[in-house]
């Protein structure tokens, strides 16, 4: 059995670059138009897979022309596609626009992520209960990412982005549970935790321990993260990440969770695991696109100065 398991979405990128993103009824010229490999659980199996781990991927492509430009990341990083199924209709697709400075905006469209269901991921479920980490996100529908929770033996995480409606007992099943600052405040509310101040990203950790998560870490982008686990005694630590100069932070969390379950399924502590998932992700910034700007076990990463 593969030692990571992804069940998400898997989508084909059309990223254009803009000088500056258009304000509502504004008008701009693009710079460039490509069509890339992307979806967040695509994005995360490539990240995990190009850092060496052994991953599966579970989901859906559609039968249009999209397919393999989206699966062609996946495949190319050496992921076991035999549980990728394929569907009529269109395969899910990503409006990205990327500015100057590096930001994005993102307009997803579905397709084919909407028929992965409960039903696709039983059709697994042994890949799925022999992993050593589950990756799980919010782009799929409810019950599948449920299924999936409640069929792992393993570790599982939950990037719980975009965040969606799931029961807390699957909530509490992860091992960390993956949110950035905006997300962690959500997560907090589906599971009746108590609010806490916008900018105490430590308090929104400590929150969803004492909320009955085992681990969390909260991203923060260029200032990297907090982890925190019910075991530590309401203590948060913090996890910096190296200073680059971002490009195109388009798909940079999903190299951060990536490189996450990549080093826990080695046996890497949490906090250790973050760490490097920190470097990754700042590494992934000063790319274009999100799986073509991924490092490779042999590539070096920044470091925190």
């Amino acid at each position: 059995m593969s030692r990571v398991v992804v069940v998400g979405s898997v989508n084909a990128d059309l990223l254009t670059q803009v000088a500056v993103h258009p304000a509502p009824g504004e008008t701009v010229l693009g710079r460039s138009m490509s069509v890339l490999a992307g979806g967040k659980g695509a994005n995360q199996a490539v990240a995990a897979a190009r850092l060496g781990a052994e991953v599966a991927f579970v989901g859906a492509v559609g039968d249009d022309s999209f397919a393999g430009q989206a699966t062609a990341g996946l495949r190319a990083a050496g992921v076991d596609l035999s549980a990728l199924t394929t569907v009529p209709g269109p395969t899910g697709i990503a409006l990205v626009t990327v500015s100057a400075d590096g930001e994005n905006s993102i307009v997803v469209i579905s397709g084919a992520n909407a028929t992965v269901e409960a039903d696709t991921v039983s059709a697994h479920a042994a890949t799925v209960a022999g992993a050593d980490v589950v990756v799980l996100q919010g782009e799929i529908p409810r019950a599948a990412t449920e299924t999936a929770a409640r069929l792992a033996r393993g570790r599982v995480v939950l990037n719980l982005a975009p965040v969606i409606e799931l029961s807390a007992d699957v909530v509490r099943r992860a091992d960390p549970l993956v949110v950035n600052e905006h997300e962690a405040r959500l997560a907090l509310s589906l599971l009746g935790g108590q609010a806490v101040p916008d900018d105490d990203h430590a308090a929104a950790a400590r929150a969803l321990t004492e909320a009955g998560v085992s681990s969390v870490v909260i991203t923060l982008g260029s200032a990297g993260a907090v982890v925190a686990t019910r075991s530590g005694d309401g203590e948060v630590a913090a996890v910096p990440s190296p200073k680059v100069s971002a490009v195109d932070t388009t798909g940079a969390g999903d190299a951060f969770v990536g490189a996450l379950a990549s080093r826990l399924a080695a046996g890497d502590e949490l906090l250790d695991a973050a760490r490097l998932a920190a470097r990754v992700g700042a590494y992934a910034v000063t790319g274009i696109g999100a799986q073509s700007s991924y490092p490779s076990s042999t590539d070096a990463l920044p470091e925190v100065r």
